[in-house]
Parts: structure tokens; C-alpha cells; sequence
């Protein structure tokens, strides 16, 4: 049973080879760059509601649930992401853990300290995907 397979597989012509090869490339690059533009759409969509202004275009484009957040966690394991590539997923956890607490329980917090918890996980992540991106494209000697 196991041979045939392999038989099926040897006769694929090289056309299907390709396009599947450049699917795989396509899909690999889409899944390592769709983490910072759903980060990109978090950290803008934090910002609006701190400030007052009702986008929600931003939770229709990016909103990520933690369902979609664990496939993705899972997808970068499988295909062997770096950890530069999996900050953006852990900030967008963390700032939903966040939100989800606020929304629900309710912080003790006011205003300005909601934004400072805010400007800080914010900053935090920011730092650690900049020293992330460095230490992976530093040349080794």
C-alpha cells in the first residue's frame, strides 16, 4: 500500500511540482508576515479605543481571537519559525489577556494607567522584536 503511493508521487509531472512548490513559498511568506500586520492592527486598534474614537474596522480586519491566535501559535511551531516571528503573536496575546481582564473583570485601574499597561506591554514587545530582529540577522563569524 505504501508503494503505491510513492509510485503516484514519482509520476507527478515537474509542472505539478512547481506550482506546488511556489505555493508553499507563497504560503510560507504570507505566514510569516500576516503575525506583524495583525500586530500593526491590534496596537492601532487599542490605540483608537483609548482615545475614544470608534474604529472598528480595525477588529474586522484584525481581530484575532485566541482560537485563531493558538492555529497560528501551532503553524509557527510546525513550520519552524524564529522567535522574532513568534513576539508579534505573544504581543498580540498578551494585549487580548489584557483587554479580555479589562473588558470582563474590570481592572482597578483608571484611564491613565489602562493606557500606561498599554503603552508599556506595547513597548516592551516593541524592544524585544527589535533585539529579536537584530540577533537574527547579525552575521555569525
Amino acid at each position: 500500500m505504501v508503494q503505491y503511493f510513492v509510485e503516484v508521487e514519482e509520476r507527478k509531472p515537474a509542472v505539478v511540482k512547481s506550482i506546488d512548490r511556489r505555493y508553499y513559498k507563497i504560503t510560507l511568506g504570507l505566514l510569516k508576515v500576516v503575525p506583524m500586520l495583525l500586530a500593526l492592527c491590534d496596537a492601532l486598534n487599542t490605540l483608537t479605543c483609548l482615545l475614544g474614537l470608534d474604529t472598528t474596522i480595525f477588529s474586522y480586519i484584525g481581530g484575532v481571537s485566541f482560537l485563531t491566535l493558538a492555529f497560528l501559535y501551532l503553524v509557527s511551531y510546525v513550520f519552524g519559525f524564529c522567535i522574532y516571528h513568534r513576539m508579534f503573536l505573544h504581543y498580540i496575546l498578551v494585549n487580548n489577556i489584557i483587554s479580555t481582564l479589562e473588558f470582563t473583570v474590570g481592572l482597578p485601574v483608571n484611564f491613565l494607567g489602562l493606557c500606561c499597561i498599554f503603552s508599556i506591554n506595547f513597548c516592551v514587545f516593541a524592544f524585544l522584536i527589535l533585539y529579536f530582529h537584530q540577533k537574527e540577522t547579525k552575521p555569525k563569524n
